[in-house]
């Protein structure tokens, strides 16, 4: 049965779920919490079909609201769906206009009493986003699911920083059989696990909530490497009687391989998004590995960071050693060039200085006419001279 309502409000669609559950012969209520769906015109479809399957194992109402653009006029559409293919109550309300930016005002009187009240996302939305809004106010547990983020690695960090009791994304809901099979496998064999490997597509954050979830729980370093898919494609855990390892290729068959014992298959196969919302509805409660694991994830990021700027300096740094020594080395080379390029003209100025000092050969000179006539007669003595050599005589 399909009641659709234009231009209405809640006290309407509450009479007319109210009428439709005695038209279809079911006055008392069966459900069991309230499931409210925010998305928009192209993702609702998909999401509406996995909560109505979810639906068969946790009987719920559901509330989609489809918020549309923020120029029209406020405006309120609303069909009431009960049957069709699901144990609870369906209903599709559009909000259009101011409307939209005020959700809880209208899903406020549809929430059943006394019942839980649980949130999901399926597509991409921002961290601020889901902290602001009224809805979040209203709701015991919150649905994300950050693959259907461009940056999910870092709308992970964002949610870690902004965790409250009762967050959860499906990235972490997919983990589930992989935590279970790695517990297991040490379960059977007990050995000190020393270091780890996983591999995955790029871009997977179920992929970096797992290397951080074995950071975490076995206190060893685990390497992430890209693989071509789909999702999480192996880990390997290091013994020291050998490697423990969990290979998924297709998607489908995991090989499981302990030391000493043969390979066997295991059946780990992609869930859909129904069974990952149906497992996410069998809790109510806050989980206290998810946020350990966050917590994890922030450490592992910060590390990550700053080795990532470590190394461009240490780099920058060689470089600019390597570049002075080089710079140092060619200036010693150019100095003692110039120096033996300046040393032969140095020994050409010393012999020239040389040539210089060295005494020149004399010449006699030639005596004038005076020269020659005393140096031939002897010189004539003073009366002195002459009486001082007759005394001598006596």
């Amino acid at each position: 049965m399909i009641i659709t309502l234009s231009d209405t409000n809640s006290a309407t669609i509450s009479s007319a779920l109210l009428s439709a559950r005695r038209s279809a012969g079911s006055p008392a209520s069966g459900m069991v919490l309230t499931l409210i769906i925010v998305s928009d015109e192209d993702e609702y479809p998909a999401a509406l079909d996995a909560a109505m399957a979810a639906g068969r194992e946790h009987p719920s109402r559901i509330l989609l609201v489809v918020t549309g653009n923020g120029r029209h006029s406020a405006s309120l559409d609303a069909e009431v769906r009960i049957g069709e293919g699901t144990s609870g109550e369906v209903v599709v309300v559009r909000m259009r206009g101011p409307l939209a930016d005020h959700p809880a005002s209208v899903i406020r009187p549809l929430l059943l009493p006394d019942s839980p009240v649980v949130v999901w996302w399926p597509g991409s939305v921002a961290t601020n986003k889901i902290a602001s809004t009224s809805l979040a106010e209203l709701s015991n547990r919150r649905i994300t699911d950050a693959a259907a983020s461009r940056q999910p690695r870092r709308e992970l960090a964002r949610r870690a920083e902004h965790l409250a009791a009762g967050d959860t994304d499906l990235a972490w809901t997919r983990l589930t059989p992989w935590r279970t099979l790695l517990a297991a496998a040490l379960d059977q064999f007990p050995a000190h696990v020393t270091a780890a490997t996983l591999e995955a597509e790029r871009r997977n954050p179920s992929a970096d909530l797992l290397a951080a979830w074995m950071e975490d729980r076995l206190r060893i370093p685990v390497k992430q490497t890209t693989s071509s898919g789909p999702g999480i494609t192996a880990v390997r855990m290091t013994t020291a009687a050998g490697d423990i390892a969990i290979t998924r290729p297709d998607g489908l068959l995991a090989s499981y391989a302990v030391p000493g014992q043969p390979n066997r298959l295991v059946a780990l196969k992609r869930r859909s998004t129904a069974d990952l919302i149906a497992e996410e509805l069998r809790r109510m409660d806050h989980d206290v590995v998810y946020e350990a694991t966050l917590k994890a994830l922030l450490r592992r990021t910060a590390d990550t960071r700053s080795t990532r700027r470590t190394a461009p300096r240490a780099t920058e740094e060689d470089s600019a050693d390597g570049k002075a020594e080089t710079a140092t080395s060619t200036s010693r080379k150019s100095a003692a060039k110039r120096a033996a390029a300046k040393t032969p003209v140095k020994k050409a100025a010393v012999k020239k200085a040389a040539v210089k000092k060295a005494p020149a050969k004399k010449t006699p000179a030639k005596k004038t006419p005076a020269k020659r006539a005393a140096g031939r007669a002897p010189a004539k003595k003073t009366p002195a001279k002459r009486a001082a050599a007759k005394k001598a005589g006596r």
